[in-house]
């Protein structure tokens, strides 16, 4: 007999497209669990940074992304895998639809891949405003359209009353279609706004306790929560013991309303690389930590608070000088902005720390999306010429150099369709650009990045 202390309920909360409810079903799922004690260990397919942010409050629990482009199966295989050891559950929110991945003909990319890697079932959100017996034709196609995958239930979102979820509940029972678990009824207040092609990030939206266990209440009386713990246990997968290594060197991580993307496993990376990381705010203090080898600073909207950073002298003073005495500078996308001469939006021009020879313009529309290959055009700290790291890149601003600079990066992207183009910024000790990068895909990077800010500033080394 298997024990069960061995086993977990593990499932992926997907959907047929961007915009079905996956956030609001996967939030309710995860206040709910959490609040019954079973510790559910959040995770989110794709490059995501703003859905991890809800699912870090929902569940009182780290959010983790799962990209089997970005980070490669075995990475992502032992990312769940020691995520899980100390929790009661698993929930993995899906990202567009099902099969929508990095490459229209596979499901490379996709929540579908991440699923079948992981062995672990699949719930699909449905919605199903204005529907009744159209839904058992959309879970056939999805449920059957590959076999790697197992659905084992289906959440309805949208409903309009008791009386229409059970019409739901019949259509997909007289066509032996996997069964409804549940649903959400329409509820304005339940409502995510959204900024370009996401939602608006957790700290600028901030939900309150009360607005989560309202989204577990729902969940509770309208999902069949015990049926869905039941019918989705797994084997609790094994991982390596690894030795906690000893701190030697200290970075400096902007973290804020302003810069808060990043992956929690490139966070891990740098820990098991012996560095500390020691948060500090662009926007609210006047001075670095001490004792730091480096500064990172993430992605996120700074153009939203660029009058603030502007105001904030002090820290623009103090990271230009951190960065002129020798320190190491790794900033991306966010805080690649942040290191420009200005942002301009709206008509109007924000002074920024003027570490790069560039002036960053806010468009109207999208200047680039999607999962990059780069490859670096010279020595740099995270590694020799030619190194080569996947990442994401998603940017509305362009930047106007005043000199064409040295670029950091040969970029393609994922299917190697158009062409390679150059960009980023190098200059010694500092690397930066739009793109974000997944230190999964070049440990060797990451192990780079570390050596440099231990030698810049070593701890505990004799």
């Amino acid at each position: 007999m298997e024990n069960s202390e061995n086993k977990i309920s593990a499932f992926c909360i997907a959907g047929t497209s961007s915009g079905d409810g996956k956030t609001t079903v996967t939030l309710a799922l995860l206040r709910a669990l959490y609040r019954r004690g079973l510790a559910p260990q959040p995770f989110k397919c794709g490059p995501d940074y703003i859905d991890p942010s809800f699912h870090n409050i929902a569940s009182k629990k780290r959010s983790r992304n799962l990209d089997c482009w970005m980070m490669g199966k075995q990475e992502v295989k032992t990312s769940f895998a020691s995520a899980v050891q100390n929790a009661g559950s698993a929930l993995v929110e899906g990202v567009m639809g099902l099969f929508d991945g990095a490459n229209p003909v596979s499901l490379t990319g996709s929540t579908a891949e991440t699923a079948a890697l992981l062995e672990i079932p699949v719930i699909l959100v449905v919605n199903c405003r204005g529907m009744a017996g159209s839904i058992a034709a959309i879970v056939k196609g999805y449920s059957e359209y590959c076999h790697d995958i197992k659905v084992i239930g289906v959440i309805a979102n949208q409903t309009g009353s008791d009386a229409h979820a059970e019409i739901l509940r019949e259509a997909l029972k007289a066509s032996g279609m996997p069964p409804l678990l549940g649903c959400l009824p329409r509820n304005e207040k339940w409502k995510l706004p959204e900024r370009h092609l996401g939602l608006l990030p957790f700290t600028e939206n901030s939900k309150s306790e009360a607005w989560f266990d309202e989204l577990a209440d729902a969940a509770e009386k309208y999902i069949d929560i015990d049926q869905i713990m039941e019918i989705s246990k797994i084997t609790r997968p094994s991982v390596p013991v690894r030795k906690c290594p000893s701190i030697s060197g200290r970075l400096a991580i902007a973290d804020d309303e302003a810069f808060h993307f990043y992956y929690e496993d490139n966070l891990d990376i740098l820990r098991a690389n012996g560095i500390e990381l020691v948060k500090f705010s662009p926007l609210h203090d006047t001075a670095l930590p001490a004792e730091i080898g480096g500064i990172y600073i993430g992605g996120g909207f700074p153009e939203v608070f660029a009058e603030q950073l502007e105001k904030n002298s002090d820290m623009r003073q103090a990271v230009k000088e951190f960065a002129s005495g020798g320190g190491i500078v790794y900033a991306e996308c966010g805080g690649y902005m942040y290191l420009s001469s200005s942002i301009r939006d709206n008509g109007r021009e924000y002074e920024m720390c003027d570490l790069i020879p560039a002036k960053i313009r806010m468009g109207e529309k999208l200047r680039s999306l999607g999962y990059r290959e780069v490859r670096s055009l010279s020595d740099t700290f995270l590694g020799p010429s030619g190194t080569l790291i996947r990442g994401h890149e998603f940017h509305w601003s362009a930047e106007e150099f005043d000199n064409k600079p040295q670029a950091l990066w040969l970029a393609s992207d994922a299917n190697k369709k158009a062409p390679a183009y150059e960009c980023g910024y190098h200059n010694g000790n500092i690397c930066a650009s739009y793109i974000h990068l997944h230190w999964a895909s070049c440990p060797e990077a990451a192990a780079n990045f570390a050596e440099a800010i231990i030698k810049q500033y070593p701890i505990g080394r004799k």
